[in-house]
């Protein structure tokens, strides 16, 4: 294997483990997500959880954005911006209301899941099928506008985040697996 060949080997192996390490704790969170999200209001362990999420996002879109270039690094880092601030706003909204923490929510969603989804596209020539992460992005952006109008419901719950998390941390490991079996394929045997 020559040099180029040998870092995009790396690179897609460094992909794979951060989608397998953002698909698994996506599903954490959700599991822990649905123990606090019973009733109608921001409970502290809710509002801690809501504003750990968009944090999540900013540590793996850092990580995924060292080994980018060009304008896939610049959408990552524009969304670890995203996240950022609404991890923030978050903090505040926990402190009012359900609705206030499902519109912040549905904004970023919206946002993230946007500036995602372009990544996923980009990455199809390199990495293969982006499938699994094509429908997360997208599902992304269509949760948005569906916590956003949850937001203005007469008793909103933060019940939805969490199915939310948990079809993307699926998502990701999907994706992970199919980048496994991928790589699996074009290895040379050995001679």
């Amino acid at each position: 294997m020559d040099a180029p060949d040998a870092d995009s080997s790396l690179n897609e192996a460094r992909v794979m483990h951060l989608f397998v390490t953002r698909g698994l704790i996506a599903i954490a969170w959700a599991m822990v997500s649905m123990a606090v999200a019973d009733s109608h209001d921001v409970s502290t362990g809710a509002g801690i959880l809501v504003v750990l999420y968009p944090l999540i996002d900013v540590v793996a879109c850092l990580i995924d954005a060292q080994r980018q270039q060009g304008s896939a690094r610049q959408l990552l880092l524009a969304n670890t911006a995203i996240s950022a601030v609404a991890a923030v706003a978050l903090g505040v909204a926990a402190t009012g209301s359900v609705g206030n923490v499902l519109g912040v929510f549905g904004v970023w969603a919206l946002l993230s899941g946007a500036a995602q989804l372009v990544v996923a596209l980009r990455r199809r020539a390199r990495l293969g099928n982006q499938w699994p992460l094509l429908i997360a992005e997208g599902g992304s952006v269509v949760f948005g506008v569906i916590f956003l109008g949850l937001a203005t419901t007469d008793r909103p719950t933060l019940r939805m985040l969490a199915a939310y998390a948990l079809g993307g941390g699926i998502e990701f490991l999907i994706q992970a697996w199919l980048l496994a079996r991928r790589r699996h394929r074009l290895t040379p045997l050995p001679t």
